[in-house]
């Protein structure tokens, strides 16, 4: 009988992966050969509703006219193109999109712009990209389909947690590619959706689609997995793409920028960043905003280069590995990321890898921990509410903040 039992189930899962999640093409906001730097101008307090497009009304008309008039000179001085612009309030700046036409690098153009008595920075547009990929082909609390086989109910015992916290009343934004709002899983769940990423792109991605199913898939529905929050509400904000060729994930600093304006807008508890990319000064400067307002950020490791990963590098941000790292990486903490089933586009399931997911998996333990904090929650020091770097004991850190036995949590099913 329980050879059948594990047959059947094996089955199951074979059937998931069967079939792959298609994907689309997605132009992205800068090609490869299309460099083009960030040039920040100051404004004064003018009043400005983030949210709005690249060009979107603002301000003092007269003062518009004179930073673009500003823009255009040193555009024009400095043998470059304007392409556009966004102004960014919360921290005192308009930020002018120009391409660099010709063999200049973008750093040596940014440091040039840099020294110009009107110019706050000026900083490279740069590119990132998330951190996980498809994995190749486990008595449950909960009668999900695939819930036995999620590392989180083995290792975080994740019906126990959900006894004294399922993120209710806790706001996450996701800043990642489009999430599938219409997937079995996450159909009804509380889930905002907005786009950053220039163009008119519908369809769901998948790397978005199966972060927000780590953190807010359905559970007890008898069908796929369950989401470590499954009650919180997630903003899924758009500022990745993804592309045909080799499935990779981008985002640029501009989308990600105007993401997290708006994440600290809507004054959300937790930001995901399951993405790495170079040090960047405008996206660093609202990671510190936030921090500083009280809002828990969590971001991904790159375990090809773990000490210089950004912005986990940045001070204050909760930095995630893949559980490869664990054995020779100290300094970051561990969590599931290995063979991990969750949602995909079109309805499906399937297995995934990497830090992304483990993030994932962080970012819905943290708005546990800040629902169990209650009041409290915007001063959780959030670097020990999880306990030592290294794999996050999952049981101990909820019982820190509840009435959880953590030996009696660690030997549950």
């Amino acid at each position: 009988m329980l050879r059948q039992i594990l047959t059947a189930f094996a089955l199951c899962i074979a059937s998931v992966l069967s079939v792959a999640p298609s994907a689309h093409a997605q132009a992205p906001a800068a090609q490869a050969d299309d460099k083009r730097v960030m040039v920040m101008l100051r404004i004064g307090p003018d009043h400005f509703r983030a949210g709005s497009d690249y060009g979107g009304s603002y301000g003092s008309a007269v003062a518009q006219r004179m930073r673009m008039r500003i823009a255009a000179r040193i555009a024009r001085e400095h043998k470059l193109t304007i392409i556009t612009n966004w102004p960014m309030q919360l921290i005192g700046v308009d930020c002018i999109i120009m391409s660099v036409p010709d063999g200049r690098s973008t750093e040596t153009v940014a440091a040039e712009l840099s020294q110009l008595p009107d110019v706050q920075w000026s900083q490279p547009l740069n590119t990132f990209e998330m951190q996980g990929g498809v994995a190749t082909p486990k008595r449950s609390a909960y009668n999900d389909r695939l819930y036995p086989a999620q590392p989180s109910s083995v290792r975080w015992h994740l019906a126990s947690l959900h006894r004294f916290a399922t993120g209710r009343g806790v706001s996450i934004a996701i800043v990642d590619s489009r999430i599938d709002t219409t997937h079995p899983d996450l159909a009804g769940q509380s889930i905002t959706v907005q786009d950053f990423v220039p163009g008119n792109r519908m369809l769901p991605e998948r790397h978005g689609t199966g972060v927000a199913g780590i953190i807010a898939a359905r559970p007890n529905n008898a069908m796929g997995i369950a989401g470590v929050a499954p009650a919180a509400r997630i903003y899924g904000l758009r500022a990745c793409w993804e592309l045909t060729a080799g499935g990779r994930t981008m985002c640029d600093t501009l989308s990600l920028a105007r993401a997290l304006t708006v994440a600290l807008e809507r004054r959300v508890d937790v930001v995901n960043l399951s993405l790495t990319g170079p040090s960047d000064r405008l996206i660093s400067t609202l990671i510190g905003l936030a921090m500083a307002r009280g809002i828990t950020v969590v971001a991904a490791v790159d375990a090809a280069n773990p000490d210089a990963s950004f912005p986990a590098s940045v001070a204050g941000v909760i930095r995630v590995g893949d559980e490869r790292l664990s054995a020779r990486h100290g300094n970051v903490y561990i969590a599931p990321s290995l063979d991990i089933p969750t949602t995909a586009p079109e309805g499906k399931w399937s297995l995934v890898n990497g830090s992304s997911y483990a993030t994932a998996h962080v970012s819905g333990l943290a708005a546990l921990l800040k629902q169990l904090s209650g009041a409290r929650r915007g001063h959780m020091s959030s670097l020990s509410a999880f306990g030592p770097l290294g794999a996050i004991d999952a049981c101990a850190a909820i019982a820190r903040l509840s009435a959880l036995d953590p030996q009696a949590c660690r030997s549950s099913h």
